[in-house]
C-alpha cells in the first residue's frame, strides 16, 4: 500500500549513515515514530531531504516560536523499528567503514552535538552516552585528530591548533551551521 509500506534499503549508503546518525544524536526513535529536533533549519532540511530520498516520506512539521526549535516527525512503526535497528548496527559498522563513511558519521555528530569555542580555541561534542564518545574519539584518531573525553561534562574536546586544522580540513561542520550567540554551547 503506497505510503504504508516503508522501503528498507539493503546495505549502507551515505544517506542511510547520515540519517541513522542524526536520529541517534538529535533525534528520538520511539515505538512508532522517528523524530528529529534542531534549531538549525539547514539541518532540518537536510534530514527531511534524506528521508525523502531514502524512504520517499514527508514529515509532520512543528516549530516552537519561543525556543526556535524545529521538529520533523515520521509516524510509522515499521520505519521506527528499521531506524532503531540500523542505529544499533551503525555503532559496529562504522568502526571498520571507509574514511568517507566515517566522515559522514562524525559530521552528523558534530553538527548535532558539537560547538566551537573561539575564545578557548576548541571544538566540543556533548553526549551522555560514554560509548558514543569513545566511538567518536576512535573515529577521530582514524583522521589523525587527537581528542580527549571529559567524563565530568560528558563531552569530547578537540584542542590545539594542529588538531583543529585537521578537523576543519577533514570533517568540519556542515554548510549552514552557524554560531548562535544566544546559546553558551552553540555552533
Amino acid at each position: 500500500i503506497p505510503g504504508r509500506v516503508v522501503p528498507k534499503p539493503e546495505g549502507w549508503t551515505k544517506e542511510l549513515i547520515s540519517l541513522a546518525a542524526h536520529f541517534m544524536f538529535d533525534g528520538e526513535i520511539s515505538k512508532g515514530s522517528c523524530v528529529y529536533n534542531n534549531r538549525n533549519k539547514s539541518l532540518i532540511d537536510h534530514v527531511k531531504s534524506l528521508m525523502g530520498k531514502v524512504f520517499n516520506l514527508q514529515p509532520y512539521n512543528w516549530f516552537n516560536k519561543d525556543t526556535g526549535v524545529r521538529r520533523i516527525s515520521y509516524h510509522y512503526v515499521e520505519l521506527a523499528d528499521y531506524i532503531r535497528e540500523k542505529a544499533q548496527e551503525l555503532k559496529t559498522y562504522i568502526k571498520t567503514a571507509a574514511l568517507a563513511e566515517k566522515k559522514i558519521f562524525l559530521k552528523a555528530f558534530f553538527d548535532d552535538e558539537g560547538s566551537a569555542n573561539f575564545d578557548k580555541k576548541l571544538v566540543r561534542g556533548f553526549q551522555y552516552n560514554a560509548e558514543i564518545l569513545k566511538l567518536v574519539q576512535a573515529l577521530l584518531e582514524d583522521f589523525n585528530i587527537q581528542s580527549k573525553i571529559d567524563g565530568k561534562y560528558n563531552e569530547i574536546i578537540i584542542s590545539r591548533k594542529p588538531n583543529l586544522i585537521k578537523f576543519r580540513d577533514k570533517i568540519n561542520f556542515s554548510k549552514g551551521i552557524y554560531v548562535n550567540p544566544d546559546r553558551k554551547n552553540s555552533t
